[in-house]
């Protein structure tokens, strides 16, 4: 069969590439073809275009690429047609997707969902256009069921693919081991995770760099994101001693004592691994959005982490609360307290337990190729 893919974002390159490999395992003539990145060009996708064209954050960053968003939609309808997929299979990036499902519905297409857009957060109204143009949603969040049976719309719960990833990474090299085969000293680490749009990182970088820095016991790690440029790195970083990893996210968080990362899937993913964490997110707009923010969210949380526990399980520091102070407040606390990281933890068995066992790709995989077979 022939399937066409779309993430937009690293996160979504990284479980699309893993959902693609389960497929080709359990659909001996699959051809997949779509856009992402080179996870998923690696796992035997032909890339059309990297997402890193494709990762515009904020109201203004949007606005200033409309040009470039409306010949993506235009370079993805031609091609999608071109192809004549059995199947488009969106992952996560809402904004764009919902777009091409009604696309692919208005041309006879079908259209699978893997990872939930988070209209549990915001945005609810969208259940219309999932309702409407998404014919099976595969979700990765366990409280994403009863949230979509509110609405009269059965999905197919599979488990997270954090875990699945997660698994797939060797064992934690010791920790000396680690450190000399990346040329650096042997102190204990902290991990700075500033996202992966350039917008993000240029926003929080500074602040993380600053906070953790005070810890002269400790070295810095920044993790680079593959589609920014080392440049925009050495810049933020001049004037720290700090080292720059690409490509070693998870063996970083093996090895950290503390990490400060961006709002996102790697919070969850810090989860799993069991590196303390502090969950960082400012874009401009400051405690006016925050303000705004509030009313506008239908959640008490930004991490998953939090939002799986239903509780204040990791520090969130979200717009103007996410400052210098506060940062290193938080990582005074992790590093010094042990009571206080024990409880971290305690927080984080019981996160892994509540996610369930690994293998969502493989369940999600198995669970598309038969419900397309059905249709045949």
């Amino acid at each position: 069969m022939r399937y066409y893919f779309i993430a937009g974002e690293a996160s979504g390159d990284l479980h699309a590439s893993n959902l693609i490999r389960e497929l080709m395992r359990k659909d001996e003539s699959a051809v997949v073809r779509g856009f992402g990145g080179e996870l998923m060009e690696k796992a035997g996708m032909q890339l059309v275009k990297h997402y890193r064209d494709m990762a515009f954050m904020g109201f203004l960053p949007v606005l200033l690429n409309l040009r470039t968003i409306k010949k993506n939609f235009i370079t993805c309808e031609q091609d999608l047609l071109q192809f004549q997929p059995d199947v488009l299979v969106l992952v996560d990036y809402p904004g764009f997707n919902l777009r091409m499902a009604e696309f692919a519905k208005a041309h006879g297409i079908r259209v699978f969902y893997y990872i939930s857009p988070k209209i549990w957060a915001w945005k609810t109204h969208r259940i219309k256009k999932i309702k409407a143009f998404v014919d099976e949603m595969f979700t990765i969040l366990p409280f994403e069921t009863e949230f979509y049976r509110q609405f009269d719309y059965p999905v197919n719960y599979v488990g997270n693919p954090v875990l699945d990833a997660v698994q797939s990474i060797p064992p934690k090299q010791p920790g000396a081991f680690f450190k000399k085969g990346n040329n650096m000293p042997d102190k204990p680490i902290i991990a700075l995770l500033p996202g992966s749009r350039l917008q993000e990182i240029r926003s929080l970088l500074p602040r993380m760099l600053k906070a953790a820095a005070s810890f002269k016991t400790h070295q810095l790690i920044v993790t680079a994101a593959p589609n920014i440029p080392d440049e925009v790195y050495r810049e933020l970083l001049k004037g720290y001693e700090a080292s720059l990893l690409q490509g070693k996210t998870y063996e970083v968080l093996q090895q950290a004592d503390v990490a400060v990362l961006a709002s996102g899937t790697v919070s969850l993913e810090a989860g799993v691994i069991c590196c303390p964490q502090v969950v960082c997110y400012r874009m401009a707009g400051g405690a006016l959005f925050f303000k705004i923010g509030q009313k506008v969210l239908k959640i008490k949380w930004v991490s998953l982490v939090n939002l799986i526990l239903q509780r204040t399980a990791v520090r969130e520091l979200l717009q103007h609360q996410c400052t210098v102070k506060n940062i290193r407040e938080e990582l005074e606390k992790i590093l010094n307290n042990p009571a206080y990281r024990k409880q971290i933890d305690a927080n984080y068995r019981e996160l892994i337990n509540r996610l369930g066992e690994p293998g969502a790709s493989a369940r999600a995989a198995s669970l598309m190729v038969a419900k397309l077979q059905q249709k045949k």
